[in-house]
């Protein structure tokens, strides 16, 4: 059993304004999983980061790393966290080597070019080291925050939003990146647009919505326990009209009307589909295929988010 790594409990942040950025947030973290953070924007994923990496205070709530807490152990829980943010905020006429290099030096830790030289390799970027920041591509820029991030060995790293506005193939990379870093037992807590980044990367899912936390779940369980199935006849001849036979069984024709969709909960007793085919043959419906498709993630946090919004 892995070790609770970050503890927070009953965690707000009111602004002087008034507004609710996070509202009671409890959650528990374990050492080396891998946890994706959803929401829509403004939902409040950054300021929770923020606050857990000592750039914002809480109005009210503990958070602890390793036992240490934020606020009293301002220093020793830094140490541990490694932050890759949203903005390329870069130092425009530094080389890669040079500015990764001087993270490290910032959390007291002593020069270790063999280190600073195997994040680069694993980043692709051995090759641009001696290159300016401001010579490099937007993606590349991207990649250099995360070698500042890890030049100090932390044990939990925060990726916000890492691949926004990245190319397909800087996006597979970093996967890749994160998960040898798991390999090595860093925790890793990403917050994403892209629920394709979830659904790859992810152990467990939290979906947080107008500063609260509605759902946190294994990914494979949600998947599982929210998750739809769709069963897609295809006909031989197009329909307008769904057979009074059918009605009971809640059936859409596609757009095309060559096709009834039949959609069914995974985890039910019965899925009710040899009943289905059967009235189709009954009915006389030529059948021509028969197709099953399984509810994503993406339309399992739409219909949270919506249901959460309804509240």
């Amino acid at each position: 059993m892995s070790k609770t790594q970050i503890s927070i409990n009953n965690l707000s942040k009111v602004y002087d304004n008034g507004s609710k950025a996070l509202n009671d947030i409890s959650l528990k973290v374990k050492q080396g999983e891998i946890l994706a953070m959803l929401g829509p924007n403004g939902a409040g994923k950054t300021t929770l980061i923020s606050i857990i990496c000592g750039i914002a205070k809480p109005t009210s709530g503990t958070v602890t790393i390793d036992s240490f807490d934020i606020i009293e152990d301002y220093r020793e829980t830094r140490s541990r966290i490694g932050l890759v943010p949203q903005e390329l905020n870069l130092e425009s006429f530094e080389t890669v080597f040079d500015t990764v290099s001087y993270s490290r030096g910032l959390y007291g830790k002593p020069p270790k070019p063999k280190h600073i030289e195997k994040i680069l390799k694993d980043l692709s970027l051995w090759d641009k080291k001696n290159t300016r920041l401001k010579e490099l591509s937007g993606g590349m820029k991207r990649r250099v925050l995360i070698a500042k991030a890890l030049s100090h060995e932390p044990k939990i790293l925060f990726l916000d939003e890492p691949t926004a506005g990245v190319d397909v193939e800087l996006r597979r990379d970093m996967w890749l990146i994160v998960d040898k870093l798991r390999k090595t037992g860093v925790t890793i807590i990403l917050t994403t647009h892209y629920i394709e980044e979830a659904e790859a990367i992810a152990d467990r899912v939290a979906v947080i919505n107008q500063g609260e936390i509605i759902i946190v779940e294994d990914k494979k369980e949600l998947i599982k326990k929210m998750g739809h199935k769709t069963l897609t006849i295809e006909l031989q001849e197009q329909i307008t009209k769904i057979p009074e036979v059918l009605l009971k069984y809640n059936l859409e024709i596609s757009d095309e009307q060559m096709s009834l969709i039949y959609t069914y909960n995974v985890q039910a007793e019965k899925t009710g589909i040899t009943d289905l085919l059967q009235s189709v043959k009954d009915t006389g419906l030529k059948l021509k295929d028969l197709k099953t498709e399984q509810s994503t993630l993406e339309k399992i946090f739409v219909n949270l988010v919506k249901e959460n919004n309804e509240i």
